[in-house]
This record gives structure tokens, C-alpha cells and sequence, in this order.
């Protein structure tokens, strides 16, 4: 039917021209046909057109849902080794953001694939019997576009997979920098980063650039060919011998203007779609066929009922084909239904790894794993989702209240509900950000208990919490809730071992000896020898440093009053208008204001030209329809009777063609270099922004939503927003100028054009105000799904281990639902505006006919012809413009967003300033004063830390204990001013709060709970500022032991370092943290929980390292067991945000009081180990006192 409507109304308009050059009493009944058919043919296309694109984008739109949910259920099954190095979150979020949505409009124009041949054959059959040869000549102009579009295609594809590459990449960076922006703060690397992802942003840009352009120069050729291709025939036609005239003119203009919307436009945009659509699939493709976790093998992991609830035999894994050493060597284990078995073993040994062998996570290689029931599993990273606390622990189960008390109950999580605002119903940020570590920790158990199985798998649960919490999780829950299930638990809290039916103790992915307690004893496994081993190592050192069990980051007690909580979660949703400040603000961002008028005058004189030329032929047209003249025999002759020859005419009109497709090439290039600049300038503002961005900032705004802005509303900015604006130019131009041009010609039209233009603005207002508010609601509802999907990449194990893929799958289909509203209700306002505004153009036509029917002497032929040719040109672009324009305050929602995150409050006095840098040698000592500090992490919230005051002489080791939430890593938050600190923090007599937080941050060394390590090199990873020589960083590795390490790697130095540093295993994460800390050689030194989950001799290697290198320095180090901080000089006693106790560890256990019931709570045998260590460290101590007394007397 689209293609009858469009053949049909060229052969009306030519017929009704054919009347209008007659005389009117010649006329008939067939013009009044004439006019008719064509409104009514007009009418027609645009619903046929309306609804045909309408169910496209419906289709589309269900692609890309569908694709969503592959891709998503693909994650759900993806094998760690593919997590690890073939992939990454940032590249899934590509997948989601831009390839989808690239395939989703893949549809729009493919049609034209098809229709646009069939019109080309009936076009040049009807115009070669008009014009004869000069059609083929004009066809071939449009025909030639067909290969250039083809050769353009061929050139943007590779850059399509080039560009979703280089994305891949720079999201890659992007995510890895807001996961670990605090550790960037505190070791003063902002400007490395903002650097790294500078550089990846130039390298996306450069592509970005090049796609652009040829893109659009492909679009430019769409829009002069059509020009060009009327110019061939009609000067072929004169060329030819032939007179024109209007009916001949404007049917050939008619029909080219018809082929250059279905070839010139849609045949060649559903080619470049084809392209596009073709490359995402590839993309798809390659990531579907990634390796799936490894569940077929059902002869070596297989569920059976028999006397063990597991059976290990001669099992023998590994990560993915291509290591050459197993993970796992020859492993036999055999557990009774209902027993406690314990996991021991270094860093590194495979205790984790056995446990995912039994969750199927670990390929094995031979051997075999039977279990006998339903398994659950807690991770040694805990994984906390985005929701309530409730929501978190029930995971998709159904509520029973009484065992879910019970739960609450057991995992000592009463007190902690009991503080937060809203209870349990608080919901709690991404990855538990607003929560302490042992919260998480302790979320992360319940989840597991509240789920009945019948073996339960812990992967070290206990290293999150402190002392008195840990054994009451060993007595209530583990030995108490769980008692008579089977338990296995991986833990380094040797002082739970006797409780275990039997243990297991693992080396080199190897079982080194297996038994009960007494067994192992007996065949002389002294534990305690190994939980005393670090210190009788040491014994000539002055110092021993912390074995830290609780596993918390330094957003510690951003919950611990619940005033910080419930954290808003809910995205701003803007309201209104957009302004134009907005707008004004995209150009601006380019920096270039001269350049941006100057192609604004461009783009006036290359329409001007353009319209002229329109002028030109209908002005060429009058003088030939004049120049016939009846002689006195009554035949007709030809003389011409314009101011110019034709041949003038010839050259006037092929020097505005030539001018015509000059300045379209320059604008182009022009325009979209400027509209480059400006993307580039907005993603480095908002970077810059997000780097200088407070703690408080990332505590209330998921990862997911942040990356969403630097994904889709990036990707609307480079790729979108300046197609449309250039759009709106064109058109916009466009429209002006053919107004002008029917008033010029016949002023009595000025009154049907400015009604229609009224009409216009009315539906436009009314369209605008919706679709705005849709396309919001369309981007705010889109960062859910990226949010779902950064959670469950993270907690992937736990998912399949809970066999929740169903319920993540069902969560993620809610989410796609109420995006996918949003998106449908969009894509429907559209298309019912567009049609709207097609039938009012179809009226304006209408009425205009009716105008030059009724009063005939308004306008000569050729003028008529030029006025409906023009309209019904427009037609087809008129609505779209219009839409553009409301598409524009869409996509300007996307600036919007962006420009909010470039507003972000910042720290205060982040760069160094002369008047205030202090020396280069500061500090010389590492004396630290707190002078009534208090702290608190939400602005408007109440007080973590209440007026804490203390003196730190220089080199004293001090150690912060405490129970869960009671403000050990707030002081260190004060002390790096992460948060909201009032009162004084001094470092050799200066104020922190007087100088640049670059300045002091810079000169404090930290190794935190959660090793940092980013994608690079190792060298930039020790070394991101190039200050030191690799003498000085093999040095750094050697004193850590990992010199040798890394030297049998190829690259050395230049090794790469997997997302995350998944390449390096935990200790060694550590240890290379250890390594910068020793390279910038600071006076102030920092252990915040450093070895948390690592092996004694690990541990032992990281407190040696520490008092052999930092002996000088200042040292804090937060601690949860308590044997590693026995030999502090002084023990600062921590609860509930206050310095309840502060001394010598041997004379706070003499005081009998907050400390003295923290070691008494450890245990009987680790309580006399205690004491004896405090003991002979205050011996040691007084000896040295008497002796400097002696040296004083005598000297």
C-alpha cells in the first residue's frame, strides 16, 4: 500500500499541474479527482508509514528484551575462568547499553531493503516515458549513491566493532575506579586515574570521531543526491533539445524526492542498520559461545544417598584447560551426615578451591564428588545486593517469622536491627556500603542458615567479626543452630578447632594430614605452636603488628547509629522543562564559540543555495512555459523571454548545485568535529567531578547507576545527541525557507501557514511535555537492570551455589517490565505524534490545492508546482524535525544527568596551594594529635565519632580494637578526612584541615582490608606517578618476598594485572600493597585489617615487614584478634564511638575492664596465650626503661 500511495500521488500532482497550466473552463471534474486522490493518498501513507514503524519498534523493543534476558541468563552460567580473563562487567554493561540497542533499531529501515528496487523499476519505467533517456541519466545519480553507501558501510563496520571495543575498555577502567575509589583517595592517585581514563577516552573518541563523520558525511550525500540527480535530468533533458515544462519538472522532482526517501534515506540507512545489526550479533555470538560453568559431568559430580553427606575421591582440578598445574592434587575426603569439619591451611593451599570443586564452580579433571543433600554456602567475600536487610537474607524465600527470628537471634544481628532507623526494612547501599564489615558478614550467614539445607559450606565467616561476636556465632549458630548438619568451615581461628569432628589441613592444593584434634596432636600438629608461630619467629624485633580478622572497609561505621541509614536509593527524577541552559551548556563544553557561528552561517548559506536553486528551476520554468508564442499560421514557437540566456541559467543553476555539495561536505566535518570536542569535555568534567566527589556521594549511589551515566547517557552524547541536533538545523532551516518561499510566491498563503504553524507549536508543546517526562522516567528506570547485573556478577557463586538463578532471572524481568513500560509508552507517543503531524501536513496540502483551484490567478504554473513539490517534500521530514526537536529534550535529559554529576559536592582544599603546602620533608616525626574530633558520614546525620581526644608520640605502635561498628575504622576515616571530621587532627604540629587533603593524604601510607589492584601493568600499579627507578621497585618486592616471584614471570615488571588483580592471589595482593607502602616510605603507616583472611606465615611476613621497615614510623593498625596486637606500645579500646580505654595492653588487663573482657572472651587457652605475650612484652618494656635510666645516671 506504501508503495501504491507513493507511485500514485507524483502521476495526481503532475495531472493537476497539466490542469493548472490549461485554461480553467478547460478543467473538469478530474482536477477536483486529482486534488482528492492526492490528500487522500497522503492520508493513507502516513498511517500505513505511522503504524508500519510502530509495530517495528514494538518488535524491536522485544528483541532487545529478549536479548537482555539471554545475555543475563549467559552471565548466570558463565565459568570463573572466563569471568576472570575474557570478560568483564564493563563490557556487559556495553552489551546491554549500546549493542542491544543498536540491534533493537536495527528494524526501523530494513524494509527498505526490499521496497526500494520495486520503486526504482516503476520510477524509471514512468519518468522514461516523460523525460525519456534524461531519467536513466537522473536515476544513475541515485543509483551511483548505492555503492558509495555500500563502500561506507564497508568502512564503518569494522569501526562499529572497533568503537564497542574501545567502550568495552573504557568502562572496563570506569568500573574498576568507582569500586575502588576510596582506596584511590587515600593513596592520592586521582590524577594517575583520571590520567588512565583520559587516555582510553582519547583512543574511544578518535573512533568516535571517524564514525561520526563518515556516518554522516553518508547522510550528506542522502541529502544533496537528490538535488543533484533533478539537475542531471533536467539539464540532460535541455541538453537533449528538449523544452521543460511544470507538469514534466515537478514529476521527476516528485519521484526523486520519493527515491530519496526509500533509497537515498532508507535503503541505504537499513543497509548501514544490516551492518550494525551484523556486528552486534557477532559480538553476541562470540560472547554466547564463552564457556558455561561445568555441570554435565555428571560421572564426576553427582547427588546419591549413601552413609557420607559427601564423598571426595582421587579429585584432581583445575581453573580453566590451559593451566599447566592442577589446583587441586589427589583429593579423598569422606564426611558423615552431621559432622563439623574445619579447613586449615596458608594462603594459596586451596582450602576455597575444594569448596567450589563441591559446588561444581572448579572443573575437575578425574576423580569423583558425590554429596547426599541440598547444599548451601557463605562466601568469604560477603555478597550484599542492593534491598532491604530482610530482602537480603530471605533471598526469594518465603517468610517464616519465627525462623527468621531465630536466624536474626543466632547470628547475633538483634542489636544491630535494633539500630537501625527503620529495622529491618533499612535498605542498605551496593555491596553493603553502608554497613560495617561484620554486618555484611553476618547478612551474608544468615542468608545461608535461613535457607535449610543439609551441608553447608563456610568459606571463613568469622574473619569478619571481632573476638566476642565470633565465638558466640561458634556456640549459637554454627555448634548450636546447626548442630546436626553437616558443616564444613574454612576458617584461620585456630581456637574453634577442638570444637570440629575433624580437620583438615590443606598445602599446595593438597590434603597434608586430616583427623580429629587429638590425632593430629598426637602426630604432632601443635595449633597452638601455630598461632603463637608469628611471634616466636620474631622475638628480637621490638614490635609485632596485627592478625586482623574482621573484614571491614573504611566506610566501617557509615551505619553504626542507623541515623546514616536508610540510604536514599531512589534516582533523582528531574521535573519540568529542560532549560536552555542545558543546551547552550552541550556547545560550550566544546570550548570553540567563534567555530560554532561560523558553522551556523554555513549551514544558513548552504540553505539559502539550496532553496535558491528550488527558486531557480520554478523561475526557469515560468520563462520557458512564457517563451511559447502562437504564430499567424496558429502553430507554436519558441522565444525566450527571460533577463538572463539559457545558457546563463545552465551555469547559475550548476554552480549552486557544485556550491550546494561543497558546503554540505564542510559543514559536516565541521559540525561533528565541534560536537566531539564537546563530548570529550563533558565525560572529563564529570570524571573530574566523580574523582573530587565526597565518600557520602558513593555511600548513597550504586555503582551501577554511576556507570549508567558514563554507559548510555555517554553513549547518547557521542552518538546521538549531535545527529539530532544536526537534524533539527537541517530541518529546521528547511522549513523556514520553503515558508518564505510560498509567501514570497503568494502572500494569501501566509494565513493556512501560520495556522498550520500555530497547530504545530500547540501539539509540539503538549508532545514535549509528555515525552520528556516519559524519556526520564525511561532512563531512571534503565539503572535498576544495570544495578541487578553489577550485584549479581558479583555474588555469581552464591547465586548458583542458593540455585537462585530463577529468582535473579525473575527480578531481572521485573525490572525489564517497568523499564520496558517506559519505553513502549515512548515509542507509542511518537508515533501517534507523528502521525498528528503528518495529517495536518496532508491538510496544508489540501487546503493550498484548494487555494489554487478556486482562485486560479494567485501564481503562475511553475510556482504552484514549486510550492506543492516543497510541501510535500517536507512532508515526510516535517514531523520528523518535530519529533526531533522532542527528541531532543529527551536526549538533552541525558546532559542533564551528566551535568548534575559534574555539580557534585566536592572535598574541600583537594589541591595544594602555595600559601599552604607545607615542606617536602613533612613529617619528620609522625606525631598525631586528635583534639575533639568528632565524625559523621551523612551531612545531616548524627555523630559516629564524639569528641575523641589522644596524643600519638612519634614511632609508637598503636593498636584500635573494638567490637563491630564501634568506630576503629571511623578514626581512620578522620585521620584521611573521608568524611565529615569537625574539631583538629595535627601531624607534627600542623592541622590537617588547614592544608590541601592531596598534601597530608599523600604522606600516609595505608594497606587496606580489601587489596587494590587495577588493570595495567605492575609497575604502574607500585608506581602510578614514575617517581622511582626499578632498582628501587625490585627492592620494594624483594623485602616483601615476592622479588622472585615476579621475576620468573615474563614481563617482570611489565606483567599484566587481571581485572582486579584476579591474576595474584590474596596474599600476594596484600604483599604488593606492602611494597607501595615501603616505596613511598612514609612516617605514618596504616594496617586496616591488612590480613584478613591470609595464612599465619603470610601474615608473620607482612608484620616482620612492617617492624623491620616502618621501625621509624608512626604505625595504627585496627585489629579483631587479639594476639597480633598484644605487643602494641599502647591499645585504644573503642565502643560505640567513643575511646572508652587507652593504655599498655599488659595495664588494661590489670584493669579488668572493656579489654580485659575481650580476652576473656577468646577462649581459656587463647586467653593465658595473651597474657603471657602482654606479659613479656611489658618485661621487656621495663628492662629497657631501667636500662635508659642507667645510661642517663651514668652519662
Amino acid at each position: 500500500m506504501e508503495l501504491f500511495s507513493r507511485i500514485c500521488q507524483p502521476l495526481l500532482l503532475a495531472n493537476l499541474l497539466r490542469f493548472f497550466a490549461s485554461d480553467k473552463n478547460e478543467w473538469g471534474n478530474d482536477v477536483y479527482y486529482s486534488a482528492a486522490g492526492i490528500i487522500v493518498l497522503s492520508m493513507l501513507d502516513a498511517f500505513i508509514m505511522h503504524y508500519g514503524v510502530h509495530c517495528t519498534l514494538h518488535l524491536g523493543l522485544k528483541m532487545k528484551i529478549a536479548c537482555t534476558a539471554l545475555i543475563y541468563q549467559k552471565i548466570l552460567k558463565l565459568s570463573n575462568s572466563v569471568l576472570d580473563n575474557e570478560t568483564s562487567a564493563g563490557q556487559m554493561v556495553n552489551f546491554i547499553s549500546s549493542d542491544i540497542t543498536r540491534l533493537e533499531q536495527s528494524l526501523i529501515d530494513l524494509h527498505y531493503i526490499w521496497i526500494g528496487p520495486i520503486q526504482i523499476i516503476c520510477i524509471t519505467y514512468i519518468t522514461f516515458i516523460e523525460i525519456g533517456w534524461a531519467a536513466l541519466l537522473g536515476i544513475t545519480v541515485i543509483l551511483l549513491i548505492l555503492p558509495l553507501q555500500a563502500f561506507m558501510a564497508k568502512i564503518v563496520a569494522p569501526l562499529t566493532l572497533k568503537l564497542a571495543e574501545k567502550t568495552d575498555d573504557r568502562l572496563r577502567l570506569m568500573n574498576q575506579v568507582i569500586s575502588g575509589l576510596q582506596v584511590i583517595k587515600m593513596y592520592v592517585w586521582e590524577i594517575p586515574f583520571y590520567n588512565l581514563v583520559e587516555k582510553a577516552r582519547k583512543r574511544e573518541m578518535k573512533v568516535i570521531k571517524k564514525f561520526s563523520i563518515l556516518k554522516q558525511l553518508a547522510f550528506t550525500l542522502d541529502c544533496y543526491m537528490p538535488r543533484l540527480s533533478i539537475f542531471v535530468a533536467i539539464l540532460a533533458y535541455v541538453l537533449f533539445g528538449n523544452y521543460i515544462n511544470a507538469e514534466k519538472v515537478y514529476l521527476v522532482t516528485a519521484y526523486y524526492n520519493v527515491l530519496r526517501n526509500s533509497i537515498i534515506f532508507g535503503f541505504s540507512m537499513g543497509l548501514h542498520q544490516l551492518v550494525q545489526a551484523l556486528v552486534c550479533i557477532r559480538r553476541l555470538r562470540r560472547f554466547m559461545l564463552h564457556a558455561e560453568i561445568t555441570k554435565t559431568r555428571a560421572s564426576l559430580c553427582r547427588t546419591v544417598s549413601g552413609p557420607f553427606a559427601l564423598c571426595i575421591s582421587n579429585v584432581n582440578a583445575k581453573w580453566h584447560d590451559l593451566m599447566k598445574d592442577n589446583t587441586l592434587h589427589n583429593i579423598s575426603l569422606t564426611v558423615p551426615h552431621g559432622s563439623f569439619v574445619a579447613i586449615v591451611g596458608q594462603v594459596g593451599s586451596g582450602k576455597s578451591s575444594l569448596l567450589q570443586a563441591i559446588l561444581q564452580e572448579l572443573p575437575l579433571t578425574s576423580g569423583t564428588i558425590e554429596s547426599d543433600g541440598r547444599i548451601n554456602y557463605v562466601s568469604q567475600q560477603p555478597w550484599i545486593f542492593a534491598s532491604s536487610v530482610r530482602q537480603n537474607i530471605l533471598f526469594g524465600q518465603t517468610m517464616d517469622k519465627s525462623r527468621y527470628n531465630e536466624v536474626i537471634r543466632v547470628c547475633q544481628m538483634e542489636s544491630d536491627i535494633d539500630s537501625f532507623l527503620h529495622g529491618d526494612h533499612t535498605i542498605v547501599g551496593e555491596r553493603g556500603i553502608n554497613l560495617s564489615g561484620g554486618q555484611r558478614a553476618r547478612i551474608n550467614l544468615a542468608r545461608a542458615i535461613y535457607k535449610d539445607a543439609d551441608i553447608y559450606l563456610l568459606d571463613d565467616p568469622l574473619s569478619a567479626v571481632d573476638s566476642h561476636v565470633s565465638r558466640r556465632l561458634v556456640d549459637k549458630c554454627i555448634c548450636g543452630y546447626l548442630k546436626g548438619k553437616t558443616r564444613i568451615l574454612v576458617t584461620h581461628q585456630l581456637q574453634y578447632l577442638q570444637l570440629a569432628d575433624q580437620i583438615i589441613v590443606m598445602s599446595d592444593g593438597r590434603i597434608e594430614q586430616k583427623g580429629t584434634f587429638d590425632q593430629l596432636q598426637a602426630l604432632g600438629l601443635d595449633f597452638m605452636k601455630l598461632v603463637k608461630a608469628a611471634d616466636t619467629k620474631c622475638k628480637e624485633d621490638e614490635r609485632r603488628q596485627s592478625e586482623i580478622q574482621r573484614k571491614m572497609s573504611m566506610k566501617d561505621e557509615m551505619k553504626d547509629d542507623g541515623d546514616a541509614l536508610p540510604i536514599e536509593m531512589q534516582e533523582t527524577i528531574a521535573k519540568g522543562r529542560i532549560s536552555y541552559g542545558t543546551f547552550i551548556a552541550y556547545f560550550k563544553a566544546s570550548k570553540r564559540p567563534f567555530m560554532i557561528m561560523f558553522i551556523m552561517l554555513i549551514f544558513l548559506v548552504n540553505q539559502v543555495i539550496s532553496s535558491g536553486s528550488d527558486y531557480l528551476v520554478a523561475f526557469w520554468v515560468n520563462i520557458e512555459s512564457n517563451s511559447w508564442h502562437e504564430t499567424d499560421n496558429s502553430t507554436l514557437e519558441f522565444r525566450w523571454q527571460g533577463p538572463l540566456s539559457r545558457d546563463y541559467m545552465i551555469y547559475i543553476y550548476s554552480a549552486m548545485i557544485a556550491a550546494i555539495m561543497l558546503l554540505w561536505q564542510f559543514q559536516t566535518v565541521m559540525y561533528f568535529s565541534v560536537c566531539m570536542w564537546s563530548s570529550m569535555n563533558m565525560h572529563s568534567a564529570m570524571f573530574h567531578s566523580i574523582l573530587r566527589a565526597t565518600m557520602y556521594f558513593y555511600s548513597t549511589n550504586p555503582a551501577g547507576r554511576i556507570l549508567n551515566r558514563f554507559a548510555r547517557d555517554i553513549n547518547v552524547v557521542d552518538l546521538l545527541l549531535s545527529m539530532c541536533v544536526f537534524d533539527i538545523i537541517v530541518i529546521g532551516l528547511i522549513s523556514i525557507t520553503v515558508a518564505v518561499m510560498i509567501i514570497a510566491v503568494t502572500p494569501w498563503l501566509a494565513i493556512p501557514t501560520v495556522i498550520c504553524a500555530c497547530i504545530f507549536t500547540y501539539f509540539r508543546t503538549i508532545y514535549i511535555s509528555t515525552a520528556r517526562n516519559i524519556k526520564r522516567l525511561e532512563g531512571t528506570t534503565r539503572s535498576p537492570i544495570f544495578d541487578h547485573l553489577g550485584a549479581s556478577l558479583q555474588g555469581l557463586t552464591t547465586i548458583r551455589a542458593f540455585k537462585a538463578e530463577e529468582i535473579l532471572m525473575a527480578d531481572l524481568c521485573s525490572h525489564q517490565d517497568v523499564h520496558s513500560s517506559a519505553c513502549f509508552l515512548f515509542l507509542s507517543t511518537s508515533r501517534a505524534f507523528g502521525f498528528y503531524i503528518d495529517i495536518i501536513c496532508t491538510l496544508y496540502i489540501g487546503t493550498i490545492i484548494i487555494v489554487f483551484t478556486v482562485i486560479d490567478d494567485l501564481a503562475v504554473v511553475g510556482n504552484i508546482g514549486l510550492i506543492i513539490t516543497q510541501i510535500m517534500a517536507m512532508t515526510n521530514v516535517l514531523q520528523w524535525g518535530i519529533r526531533q526537536t522532542a527528541e531532543l529534550e529527551s536526549q538533552l535529559t541525558s546532559i542533564e544527568r551528566i551535568l548534575e554529576y559534574t555539580r557534585l559536592e566536592e572535598e574541600p582544599m583537594i589541591d595544594s596551594k602555595p600559601e599552604t603546602k607545607p615542606p617536602d620533608d613533612w613529617p619528620m616525626k609522625g606525631l598525631v594529635e586528635f583534639k575533639n574530633v568528632s565524625l559523621k558520614y551523612n551531612p545531616r546525620g548524627s555523630y559516629i565519632l564524639q569528641n575523641i581526644s589522644f596524643t600519638i608520640m612519634p614511632k609508637e605502635k598503636i593498636g584500635i580494637v573494638g567490637r563491630t561498628g564501634a568506630g576503629k575504622s571511623s578514626i581512620i576515616n578522620a585521620l584521611f578526612r573521608l568524611a565529615c571530621v569537625e574539631g583538629e587532627i595535627l601531624i607534627d604540629g600542623v592541622s590537617t584541615g588547614a592544608i590541601a587533603l592531596h598534601d597530608f593524604r599523600s604522606k600516609i601510607s595505608i594497606i587496606p582490608q580489601e587489596p587494590f589492584l587495577f588493570t595495567g601493568s605492575l609497575r604502574r600499579n607500585l608506581d602510578p606517578f614514575d617517581q622511582f627507578s626499578d632498582t628501587v621497585l625490585w627492592q620494594a618486592l624483594q623485602d616483601v618476598e615476592l622479588k622472585e616471584t615476579i621475576s620468573e614471570m615474563a614481563a617482570g615488571l611489565n606483567t599484566k594485572v587481571s581485572d582486579e588483580g584476579s591474576n595474584f592471589s590474596v596474599g600476594q595482593k596484600q604483599l604488593l600493597c606492602l611494597a607501595r607502602a615501603i616505596i613511598k616510605n612514609n612516617r605514618i603507616m596504616v594496617l586496616d585489617e591488612a590480613t584478613a583472611n591470609i595464612d599465619l606465615y603470610t601474615d608473620s611476613l607482612i608484620q616482620k615487614t612492617v617492624r623491620t621497615k616502618f621501625l621509624n614510623c608512626t604505625v595504627f593498625t585496627i585489629a579483631h584478634r587479639l594476639n597480633t596486637i598484644m605487643d602494641s606500645d599502647r591499645i585504644f579500646v573503642m565502643d560505640a564511638g567513643r575511646l572508652v580505654e587507652i593504655d599498655h595492653p599488659y595495664i588494661l588487663l590489670q584493669k579488668k575492664g572493656y579489654f580485659y573482657n575481650m580476652v576473656q572472651q577468646t577462649g581459656t587457652a587463647m586467653t593465658e596465650n595473651l597474657i603471657d605475650i602482654a606479659t613479656k612484652v611489658s618485661n621487656r618494656f621495663n628492662l629497657l626503661k631501667e636500662l635508659q635510666l642507667i645510661k642517663s645516671f651514668f652519662y
